[in-house]
């Protein structure tokens, strides 16, 4: 191991994060703008209140940096949840602990029926999720429906609960190529008071999950915080300097960051830093400054005519025909609680419509898988 993020993450402990977003002037926003790579603190500066002003030349620069490194390309993915159960009791999650939902738990058969309905709208990447329940959704089982899966996608994602890197070690062998895994959030009190109960509660062993994940050579590491639990600027500037930590260290790996918005879900938790539709294009923008080579997702969390205003300003994967119900493709499960509640209910066709009329081309397989 190449030490860890968090003895990064510490340097900004005291931090005034609010004092240098408040104190962010214009003329430092258009130097930022200027420059061919950002510094840490420029790409704070592009998260400022000020930088909202610059967001049409910052999405020409977004779009010329997109173009250049990922081309007019737009990759689609879907995701497959296997189960719902869960130890922790995360205050925010439709899956927590203590809500009253239908507990559901495919067997290998059943989530094969689903990766042959997900396959017939040609989707090749798909990306398994559960919930954090080791002892009900045990490695082993994890391992295989990746197995189980494989025959019908190219490439295999997991996004389930923290593993040891020998965990990864084995699914990366059964056949799992990426990871996603976000944080939630990067400030640690925050984080301890949404996360009272269960493994999650360990900030630690999640943080460095996605390293561990690169040591065990997974292809693709996806990182990101769940938009609105936080301040944005601050988990959206300590994610950039994750994955930048990630692509420095592991530059093997293809680095991905994602902008989950939390959306409503079964519970009473109540958003209590909700972002607007412009400050979410600002995050993705200086993303894409700060980091040019990584890749960026948009799920179905936001909506149709959003996600179609944000290709070209650096998106480059997409989710598609997105269900958050386990079954919820083959197994009439759609009125069932999902996770949270899905904004864009396009069908794959429709998605990939909506990409070719904006001049981009869908693409359901990419060239390395």
């Amino acid at each position: 191991m190449k030490g860890s993020f968090f003895d990064e993450l510490r340097r900004f402990d005291c931090f005034d994060f609010s004092s240098f977003l408040e104190n962010a002037r214009r003329q430092d926003v258009e130097r930022a703008l200027l420059k061919d790579s950002l510094g840490e603190l420029d790409f704070l500066t592009l998260l400022s209140r000020n930088a909202l002003g610059y967001l049409e030349p910052l999405a020409q620069k977004a779009r010329e940096y997109t173009l250049a490194n990922f081309g007019k390309v737009i990759l689609l993915y879907t995701p497959l949840y296997i189960s719902n159960y869960c130890d922790n009791d995360c205050l925010y999650c439709g899956f927590k602990y203590s809500n009253v939902i239908q507990r559901r738990k495919l067997s290998v058969s059943e989530v094969e029926r689903e990766a042959q309905e997900i396959a017939k709208s040609g989707i090749r990447h798909v990306l398994l999720l559960t919930g954090e329940s080791k002892e009900m959704s045990p490695v082993s089982y994890i391992q295989e429906c990746i197995q189980a899966v494989s025959r019908y996608f190219s490439s295999v994602g997991i996004e389930i609960y923290p593993l040891t890197e020998e965990e990864y070690v084995g699914l990366s062998a059964a056949g799992a190529d990426g990871l996603t895994l976000y944080q939630e959030t990067y400030d640690r009190d925050l984080y301890s008071s949404l996360h009272s109960r269960g493994p999650k509660s360990d900030y630690r062993f999640r943080l460095d999950a996605p390293q561990r994940a690169a040591v065990a050579r997974m292809r693709q590491v996806n990182v990101g915080a769940l938009l609105g639990l936080g301040e944005f600027q601050k988990d959206v500037f300590l994610a950039g300097l994750h994955g930048r930590w990630l692509q420095n260290n592991y530059p093997e790996i293809e680095l991905g960051i994602s902008f989950p918005r939390l959306q409503p879900h079964t519970g009473d938790f109540i958003c209590a830093h909700p972002l607007t539709d412009q400050e979410l294009v600002q995050s993705l923008i200086a993303m894409r400054l700060f980091l040019p080579r990584a890749g960026i997702a948009i799920s179905t969390r936001e909506n149709s005519a959003l996600r179609k205003n944000l290709i070209g300003l650096g998106v480059t994967r997409m989710s598609a025909g997105s269900r958050t119900q386990v079954g919820g493709y083959a197994l009439d499960a759609t009125k069932e609680e999902g996770q949270f509640e899905i904004a864009d209910t396009s069908s794959v066709d429709q998605v990939k419509k909506m990409i070719a009329q904006k001049g981009y081309q869908p693409v359901c397989k990419d060239w390395q898988a």
